[in-house]
């Protein structure tokens, strides 16, 4: 128990890919003997519940199809929808907090009224990242494109102008464009490894501290062994797109044409929700597709993982200890994975170009060289030294007042 327990208020969206990397870390402060309070939608009150926190709840109009069709294909359909989102969402959680104002705020980079918040009740802010983060010279290398396509349009003019005038009206200072708000955070934890941060020795260690995988016991989610019967020198590929992005059935057959009906290789083969299996046509024995696994369960007995390169799974399969092959399809799972492929724990393919052929090839010159093997088993040592959940929940409670 802490000397002096505090009220500590955590914010975030309602994706899981936002959710899940924290929960542990909100675990840990609970654990130890702090009043926590998470304001999430109804949604994920079973999650903030096993933390043993307490849910305020909130309701967000953020598309709930996690369909990425669905979000519409230009930088805006991406962008607006969270403003829109925060902006409702404002007065909702200051009601929530009437007469309970925390001692402290953690946010995710995208609960963009967590800061605001903070700075009405005068107290610290921490963001709790659950990605890669900005290191210096990063607008002018990387976001300047962005924003510059952005104020090209009048659509993206008046985005800014709009998200301008909302940090304005709540008295926000320093916030010299709104990108900076998820950005440029005064505070960070960053919940992800630091092998996985581009141009790391170009981030101010001042704000950004990280303390890698923050995964804590997923038991919950099921187990998984190796098939009764199977050779003990067969080896196990895991084929998994994550939660969204899993509407690939050209990536599924090419898996199924390379390694089916092979006794020396189990796949599992997960599909989701987006694609139906009977477009895969006949599967092999040796191939079991599921719509959703236990995945981490999965990675610990795994020897391949082909993956979008999603944050989530690239430090799962580094944490784990097994080489991969990298289909990304947005966001930051190109940036992942190439900073996979630079570490020489990965090779990756364009989704476009996920042949049988290509995909097998993939496979072959990752599976039994040893240098990827030593690398693997460096970062892996080097994971487990940063400190995951607990030094978090350390660096928190030094932020107290």
């Amino acid at each position: 128990m802490p000397q002096h327990p505090s009220h500590i208020a955590m914010f975030s969206i309602p994706a899981h890919g936002h959710v899940q990397p924290n929960l542990d870390v909100i675990r840990e402060l609970v654990d130890r003997g702090h009043r926590v309070s998470y304001a999430l939608p109804d949604a994920f009150a079973d999650l903030v519940a096993a933390t043993g926190a307490e849910h305020r709840p909130w309701t967000s109009v953020l598309p709930i199809d996690e369909n990425p069709q669905s979000w519409g294909p230009d930088v805006l359909d991406h962008l607006e929808p969270f403003l829109d989102d925060a902006m409702q969402a404002l007065p909702q959680l200051a009601a929530a907090y009437e007469g309970d104002t925390p001692d402290l705020v953690l946010h995710d980079s995208a609960a963009f009224p967590a800061p605001l918040l903070a700075h009405r009740w005068g107290v610290p802010a921490i963001q709790l990242t659950p990605h890669m983060v900005a290191w210096d010279g990063y607008e002018e290398e990387v976001g300047k494109g962005i924003r510059e396509e952005v104020v090209g349009t009048e659509r993206g003019r008046a985005y800014y102008a709009r998200f301008r005038a909302w940090l304005e009206e709540h008295g926000v200072p320093g916030v010299i464009v709104p990108d900076f708000l998820s950005a440029r955070p005064a505070r960070a934890i960053v919940l992800i490894p630091r092998a996985m941060q581009p141009n790391a020795d170009r981030v101010d260690a001042s704000v950004f501290t990280f303390v890698g995988s923050c995964r804590g016991d997923r038991s919950a989610q099921g187990d998984w062994r190796r098939p009764a019967g199977l050779a003990p020198d067969a080896k196990v590929l895991l084929v998994s797109l994550g939660s969204v992005f899993t509407d690939a059935p050209e990536v599924y057959r090419a898996c199924i044409e390379e390694f089916g009906g092979r006794p020396d290789w189990h796949v599992v083969l997960q599909i989701g929700k987006f694609t139906d299996p009977a477009v895969l046509g006949e599967i092999p024995d040796n191939i079991a597709v599921h719509t959703w696994v236990p995945q981490l369960a999965i990675l610990r007995q795994a020897d391949v993982f082909v993956t979008h390169a999603g944050m989530g799974g690239s430090q799962e399969g580094l944490a784990s200890g097994v080489p991969m092959v990298c289909v990304p399809q947005a966001a930051d799972q190109f940036m992942n994975a190439d900073t996979l492929e630079r570490l020489g724990v990965a090779r990756q393919l364009a989704k476009g170009q996920v042949t049988a052929q290509a995909l097998g090839d993939a496979v072959r010159s990752l599976i039994d060289d040893p240098d990827v093997a030593a690398t693997l088993r460096r970062i892996r040592a080097e994971m487990a030294d940063e400190g995951g959940s607990r030094r978090a929940a350390d660096l928190i409670e030094a932020q107290l007042p």
